[in-house]
């Protein structure tokens, strides 16, 4: 797939760089900013950490907007909005700030990555996007290698102070943005887009997938690193060096994944995947090897690419007008979970750590049995094998 200069591709690469730069250094500087500079507990941190949860959870109100502004100038404004959360963070002494900065970021960032998907999915053929999305995972994850050497050569070997460099995390955002305002004419919608709020029966295993993925995703990103800390005793370098491992090996292989889903389509990949994740989550609740644990770990984060193909199931079933819409309440429903799995699972966590992964194996097999009922090739009117909806 070529990009071409100032084409909607490398617009929408060069925006998922901003927003991967400035994310990658909140989340690599987070728990030390925390203790040492706002001296925050468990308790606080948790507190944080649901705020964070909430703009994810509201991202259907993103439609509410677009009515008033077009998307592109959205995402610029969204993608400002979560540098300028990143280097208000470095500003700030005391809880409340703390938490405010923090909801900026989030507002941003959710916001931004709604828009994102919902841009690629309008201005990206369908015949491509599957390829063009493992480039985006890709892009991603190569931002996130540079968000995080910059970080350890910045605190470790120059010792800079946390300020500065939330602020030039924050600042690379911004840069982006200014660029891509100037460099970058404002591309017409190929479709004019639902200005409301929809909720169609036809996509209703879209839906359901979406809210097994969010399920998911909060076992693996509460729990699958609290348990190579507290089990296998990984030190700070150790969790580090294990997600710069997993950066990497995306920057390789996401955009083969994207061509394999193209390929095979839609229903053998998430069918493999939620395969996979079955024995991965079972893995974890059984693993006695250190070794064994960073392999899952990776295994599960590679597998996580394959999430494209949810993507593009969308994009094949839907009416071209419901994408922005449906890209907010899609996002809002991923984000359910994230309200209650981390506290229900966390208190399940105290008496049995096995019992997580087992569920999340659970959620797994009920995502692959989703899987089944969807056809080899999904179109408008062929979404589902069983349960359709005129």
């Amino acid at each position: 797939m070529k990009i071409t200069q100032k084409s909607p591709e490398l617009l929408i690469l060069l925006m998922t760089i901003g927003g991967a730069i400035s994310w990658a250094v909140w989340l690599n500087l987070l728990n030390n900013f925390a203790i040492e500079k706002v001296d925050f507990t468990g308790a606080e941190i948790g507190i944080l950490q649901s705020l964070r949860e909430i703009p994810g959870f509201l991202a259907f109100t993103v439609i509410l907007v677009i009515a008033f502004i077009r998307e592109q100038k959205l995402a610029y404004i969204s993608l400002a909005l979560l540098g300028i959360g990143v280097m208000v963070t470095g500003l700030v002494q005391t809880n409340m700030p703390f938490y405010l900065a923090t909801i900026i970021m989030s507002v941003g960032f959710h916001y931004f990555e709604t828009i994102n998907s919902s841009l690629t999915l309008q201005w990206i053929d369908k015949e491509k996007t599957a390829e063009f999305l493992g480039k985006v995972i890709a892009t991603r994850s190569a931002a996130s290698i540079i968000a995080f050497s910059l970080v350890w050569l910045l605190f470790q070997q120059f010792h800079m102070e946390f300020l500065w460099i939330y602020m030039i995390g924050g600042g690379i955002s911004i840069a982006i943005v200014v660029f891509c305002w100037q460099h970058f004419s404002f591309f017409p919608e190929k479709v004019s887009q639902t200005k409301k709020i929809i909720l169609r029966k036809r996509y209703w295993l879209y839906y359901a997938l979406q809210f097994m993925s969010g399920a998911r995703r909060q076992i693996f990103m509460v729990f699958a690193g609290f348990l190579m800390v507290e089990k296998f005793e990984f030190t700070v370098a150790e969790i580090s060096l294990l997600l710069l491992a997993n950066a990497a090996i995306n920057v390789v292989i996401a955009p083969k994944i994207g061509k394999l889903i193209h390929k095979f389509g839609e229903r053998k990949a998430l069918i493999f995947e939620y395969v996979g994740l079955a024995f991965i989550f079972a893995g974890y609740a059984l693993v006695e090897s250190s070794y064994v644990a960073v392999f899952l770990y990776i295994a599960d984060h590679l597998l996580f690419s394959i999430y494209i193909a949810l993507k593009t199931y969308f994009q094949k079933i839907a009416d071209p007008a419901d994408i922005a819409s449906s890209a907010g309440v899609s996002f809002t429903i991923n984000h359910i979970a994230a309200v209650f799995i981390p506290v229900v699972f966390g208190f399940i966590w105290l008496f049995s750590p096995s019992l997580v992964f087992f569920a999340g194996s659970g959620m797994a097999v009920v995502s692959l049995l989703l899987a089944l009922n969807m056809p080899s090739k999904p179109a408008a009117g062929n979404e589902v094998l069983l349960g359709k909806f005129s």
